[in-house]
């Protein structure tokens, strides 16, 4: 099995979930009294930013007691945006935005694949493609959010107003670990959304969505919270908002507002077994989102912090054998040798119960709480361990398939002397093809190329030197051998390739 990028696989952040969706204790929104009130209530002003021509509130209709989506689609469509990409990929099961071998799993990003758009091609050849999305503007100079996989590959991204009117975008960079993209148009005085805070929602609120489902631009759809805090397969570190308003292909990117007209989430996946929409949802967080946004408009990327424990939910057998009275916690299998965790201490059998004071209810939990933290950064952990509670502080480390250019092809480097572009192996992609360690090529040019390497192999060796690194590579390139023999796996199947270096 050929190994290749992952665009629904996100970037691990170093602790790997096991069991069901997590469920966050978060505050409550819309507390029991008048309609109106509750809809009205001012977001946190410490929470977001406020912009002056963002849309005011949308008020309740009183008689009814629910949201007036007239209102907030007149006040807030003119900030929805269509994306339309173009560019070049291999041809694959990504195609449908489904990462390789996953092409019968239910849970997937809802972008590619759209009628009309896709441009199909022979099994691993080189092909032009095109796609479409939503987005949304936050800022009137034309700063825009929408999902990462949306503008992956895309080589030409061109953002379509509800006027019509048509620019070129940069994408300003974006993150695999959150699904989030940052692009900016050159326009200025456009219209805004107002931005909410998810942590705000709770389970039955009314929200609503919009976006150019199949192409079908400026498409409003409704439904309510039907749960919080999901933790999907493959996206551990987002704690999603799950809806049953209406998204399908083209939703992707765009926004989910609340009863009162704030963006508070970005739709970027749905379940399904038939490829169009059947009741489940999943939306990223708004403040996720701009956490991320923050991020990639200082520095053009987005980092995220790696504890180094791989960790599973508790069951009621498990508590009561570790003197716990409710199953609540993340407990940790195993420690990573080397990592965050095994410097604080952090054993197999510990119970983390809470990060920084925020409880840990669920696995999933943590796994977020860790992965939207900074490498780098101290946080104190409350740990159940003997059958007593202890604190102990771990200093993060970085996940390790932040990264993913690290060596380039042009020569600039010890490790392009190869003529290769090379990356560590995701989590997804290890557990997919079985491959514990190597590297990934993703591009190829001189004496790797005429040698016959393909992007999508994977480095297992130079010189009958194993590789996890490409500092590594660089250690064996160092000695200016003449040639070297890579061992590299391809459709499942390993041979010594030779590269003269001369």
């Amino acid at each position: 099995m050929k190994i290749k990028p992952l665009s629904a696989a996100l970037i691990a952040s170093g602790v790997l979930a096991v069991g069901t969706a997590a469920a966050i204790d978060l505050p409550a929104w819309m507390k029991p009294g008048p309609p109106a009130a509750a809809a009205t209530a001012p977001t946190p002003a410490a929470t977001l930013p406020n912009y002056a021509s963002a849309p005011t509130p949308v008020p309740l209709l009183a008689a009814q007691g629910v949201p007036n989506y007239r209102a907030i689609f007149k006040q807030s469509g003119p900030a929805v945006v269509g994306v339309t990409v173009a560019g070049m990929h291999k041809t694959s099961a990504e195609e449908q935005g489904m990462p390789p071998g996953m092409e019968n799993d239910p849970f997937f990003k809802f972008f590619r694949g759209m009628p009309g758009f896709q441009q199909r091609g022979p099994q691993g050849g080189q092909v032009p493609f095109k796609g479409l999305g939503s987005g949304f503007i936050i800022s009137p100079d034309g700063l825009i959010l929408t999902n990462a996989h949306v503008v992956r590959d895309a080589k030409e991204v061109t953002v379509k107003l509800s006027d019509r009117r048509e620019f070129a975008a940069k994408v300003l960079g974006s993150d695999t670990t959150t699904d989030i993209a940052v692009l900016r148009i050159n326009a200025k005085d456009l219209p805004v959304v107002r931005l909410g805070d998810a942590r705000l929602l709770e389970v039955g609120d009314p929200v609503m969505a919009i976006g150019a489902p199949y192409g079908l631009e400026q498409t409003a759809t409704q439904g309510i919270v039907s749960a919080k805090g999901r933790s999907l397969p493959g996206d551990a570190v987002v704690p999603f908002i799950q809806t049953d308003a209406a998204v399908n292909p083209g939703n992707s990117g765009g926004p989910l507002f609340d009863g009162s007209g704030a963006v508070v989430g970005i739709n970027a996946q749905i379940y399904s077994q038939s490829g169009g929409f059947q009741g489940l949802s999943f939306a990223i967080p708004i403040n996720v989102a701009l956490k991320v946004k923050d991020q990639i408009v200082a520095t053009g990327k987005a980092t995220h912090a790696r504890l180094g424990v791989t960790i599973q939910d508790l069951n009621a057998a498990l508590a009561e054998s570790f003197g716990l009275k409710r199953p609540d916690g993340a407990l940790v299998a195993n420690v990573a040798p080397n990592s965050a965790a095994a410097a604080a201490g952090l054993k197999s059998g510990d119970v983390i119960t809470a990060v920084n004071g925020e409880p840990v209810l669920r696995s999933g939990e943590l796994s977020s709480l860790i992965g939207l933290s900074a490498p780098g950064e101290k946080v104190r952990l409350k740990v159940w361990r003997d059958h007593a509670a202890r604190d102990i502080e771990a200093k993060l480390g970085g996940a390790d398939a932040d990264a993913s250019v690290v060596a380039d092809a042009d020569g600039a480097t010890p490790a392009g002397q190869l003529g290769l572009g090379l990356r560590a192996l995701t989590r997804d992609e290890r557990k997919a093809s079985g491959i514990e360690q190597g590297l990934v090529v993703e591009n190829v040019a001189g004496p790797a190329a005429k040698a016959g390497i393909e992007p999508g192999d994977v480095l297992l060796a130079i010189n009958g030197k194993p590789v996890q690194s490409v500092d590594q590579v660089k250690g064996v390139l160092q000695g200016k051998p003449k040639s070297v023999a890579l061992l590299v796996q391809r459709d499942g199947n390993k041979i010594f390739v030779p590269v003269n270096l001369g």
